[in-house]
């Protein structure tokens, strides 16, 4: 009797495990986020058709059903990204819509701070219209909000890459200041600039307790103000120049 139910106990166990083993199927979403945290964990170089395989208990030569090679899945990891942006074309009020855009991306960024360069240089490799869909969304609806607001779509298309040409930029330089060495930046800047010739950098040294006191909300708010007042300005001129 102990024998039958020590033989029936190893049978529930082994069926246990096999349940407690079962693959969740694989899908484009599984296969792209599992690529995304792989990425925001170790790098984009740490992505490869093996490494995904591996991570997910799969066979590499599976993941091809969901992206053709490695530079299809850099394609979705980007437009994964992307679908985390929330833009909404219809808003009447194009300037606060375009300071909203712009604080969610740097949020967007230092979430997935690896992806970034994924976002900024990829797309100049690609011609437009050969780009993944996804990663054109933000460019349609960015200029379906300013042609609202009265911008002739090829000024819109202008204003469109100022304002991401202003926002990467940003983006890049407050990664810079405290994702690569997050640890010793404040040092670096503040025990650093003495060294500096006064007579060749009186500027650069003078701004070290800004430089150290880095805000990168308030900086991008700050741009913001600039560019979104020139726009406005040309906005209003072009409005007046117009045949009634």
């Amino acid at each position: 009797m102990p024998d039958a139910q020590q033989d029936g106990f190893f049978m529930a166990d082994s069926a246990g495990s096999q349940a407690g083993s079962r693959k969740a199927p694989l899908s484009r979403e599984l296969v792209l986020s599992t690529a995304l945290e792989l990425v925001d964990a170790e790098g984009l170089d740490a992505l490869t058709m093996r490494r995904l395989g591996q991570e997910l208990d799969r066979d590499p030569m599976s993941l091809y059903r969901y992206a053709a090679n490695r530079a299809a899945l850099l394609d979705g990891v980007s437009e994964l990204v992307l679908d985390e942006l929330a833009i909404f074309p219809d808003d009447p009020d194009w300037q606060s819509q375009l300071r909203k855009i712009a604080h969610d991306l740097r949020l967007l960024a230092l979430r997935h701070p690896n992806v970034v360069p994924l976002l900024v240089t990829r797309p100049l490799s690609t011609p437009l219209g050969l780009r993944p869909l996804g990663t054109l969304r933000p460019l349609e609806q960015i200029l379906a909000l300013l042609i609202e607001a009265g911008f002739t779509p090829a000024v819109a298309l202008h204003v469109y890459r100022a304002y991401y040409g202003f926002l990467y930029g940003h983006i890049l330089n407050e990664l810079q200041e405290y994702i690569v060495d997050p640890d010793e930046n404040e040092a670096i800047l503040r025990l650093g600039l003495h060294r500096l010739p006064a007579k060749s950098f009186p500027h650069l040294r003078a701004l070290g307790p800004v430089l150290a006191d880095y805000d990168g909300a308030a900086e991008l708010d700050q741009g913001l103000a600039i560019l979104l007042s020139g726009l406005t300005s040309q906005l209003s001129a072009g409005q007046r120049e117009s045949p009634s």
